[in-house]
């Protein structure tokens, strides 16, 4: 990348359709496993005017109600009929196809190839009892930009989106509905964040402020309260502020009244660059909401995040991106590569070989390290649902175990030594 450029990134509220999507999805994996840290899940949803349809292969020992989840995940989002503007939990039709996991996939799973090919070794590792649950190839990244180690545009976009739920949620204005966006351009300079170059809010609204209804009034009372009551407070906690020359652009296409699934049809897994790192790094292309743990596209990618950060926590690069492959029904994962942007302190070649030596990649030591089953039930039956929205990585506001940089010392330390050998 250039060392003088602009970046943008977005992040959406959770009532936008695709994010709706998302925690349905998480709301139901979340219910089986907590009454059943074994199931197997992989649901998917999509939402359109007063329809919600859930589709996918679970396999559990225990009964959901999946269409109560699916109403009171809306409801809680707050479309709630005319006050969510026009798609309403208690009416919306709610379908399912749900059926079992396929039989050729849990084989793979349930007994990895490396289990499979030995049968003679009674003392093998327990680790290399399941297999990854799909091929692909994860990504994680981390960088110095901000305390969180995350790219600069998308830790604020995603603060923006909060924030703007939180306003809506707190009643600090009266007209806001569910579905909204954020977008942030920040200016590099010397590869380093410089200074906010434009910020975009676009909230849905209710036709009427206030017995208001010109629409050229109504803009100018929205833009004034975006500003003061979402952007400024966010900036608060940042150094870098928007100047004299930040551009805002507040509900740029003039009127935003219909929103939701009643604007636009949502989907389970269209978000996936909003999930992650704004697009600042690479993606595989593996969405995270609605899978359960062996799903490598979801425990591989959170594992990959927590290694990367680790690394620039440790000191060892201020930017670094891991990419892990895995095949499906084997257990050790195809490649490992760390790429830290020539700001390595030690090669990158010796930054892999040492995460290899020092972080178990196979599903099942993942599982194990971040309890990644029984995180729902240790959390009152609510843990993959909160991360369907905001970031799955980079989190502050509630325990994430992927975000932890306790290796940070033993990685530092390896590298000391390997530099002293």
């Amino acid at each position: 990348m250039t060392k003088n450029f602009l970046f943008t990134s977005e992040s959406v509220t959770e009532g936008h359709p695709d994010k709706v999507c998302d925690q349905i999805s998480d709301a139901i994996l979340d219910e089986f496993l907590s009454k059943d840290p074994k199931s197997r899940v992989a649901t998917e949803t999509t939402v359109t005017t007063g329809m919600a349809l859930v589709c996918g292969e679970i396999t559990s020992n225990c009964y959901v109600d999946i269409p109560s989840v699916v109403r009171n995940t809306i409801k809680n989002i707050g479309y709630n009929g005319e006050e969510g503007g026009g798609f309403d939990y208690k009416t919306c039709a709610v379908l399912t196809s749900i059926d079992e996991q396929s039989a050729d996939i849990a084989g793979g799973v349930n007994k990895a190839l490396e289990s499979r090919s030995d049968t003679s070794d009674t003392s093998k590792d327990e680790t290399l009892d399941i297999g990854a649950g799909d091929q692909g190839i994860m990504f994680g990244y981390a960088c110095n930009e901000t305390p969180e180690l995350m790219p600069l545009p998308i830790a604020i976009a995603h603060k923006l989106a909060k924030r703007l739920a939180d306003v809506r949620k707190q009643k600090l204005v009266n007209y806001l509905r569910p579905d909204g966006k954020s977008q942030v351009t920040v200016e590099y300079r010397d590869n380093k964040p410089y200074r906010i170059d434009t910020i975009v809010i676009s909230t849905q609204h209710d036709p009427e402020i206030d017995g208001i209804s010109d629409n050229s009034k109504i803009q100018k009372i929205i833009e004034k309260d975006m500003i003061n009551l979402v952007i400024m407070p966010v900036f608060e906690n940042y150094d870098i502020k928007p100047d004299k020359s930040t551009k805002y652009l507040i509900n740029p296409s003039g009127r935003f009244v219909i929103g939701g699934p009643q604007g636009d049809a949502g989907l389970t897994g269209r978000k996936i660059i909003v999930d992650t790192y704004g697009g600042y790094a690479r993606h595989g292309g593996g969405a995270f909401s609605g899978k359960d743990p062996t799903k490598v596209d979801r425990s591989g990618a959170y594992a990959c995040r927590w290694v990367a950060k680790n690394i620039v926590k440790a000191g060892l690069a201020d930017k670094c991106e891991i990419e892990v492959a895995y095949a499906i029904g084997k257990s050790e994962p195809v490649s490992v590569l760390v790429d830290t942007f020539n700001t390595g302190k030690i090669s990158d070649e010796e930054l892999s070989q040492i995460v290899k030596e020092t972080f178990d990649l196979r599903p099942l030591a993942i599982i194990k390290q971040f309890d990644l089953s029984n995180l729902p039930a240790k959390n009152g039956g609510k843990f993959y649902q909160k991360l369907a929205s905001y970031g799955h990585v980079g989190r502050e506001d509630f325990f994430i175990p992927w975000e932890e940089t306790q290796m940070a010392q033993t990685l530092a330390q390896k590298a000391s030594a390997l530099c002293a050998g």
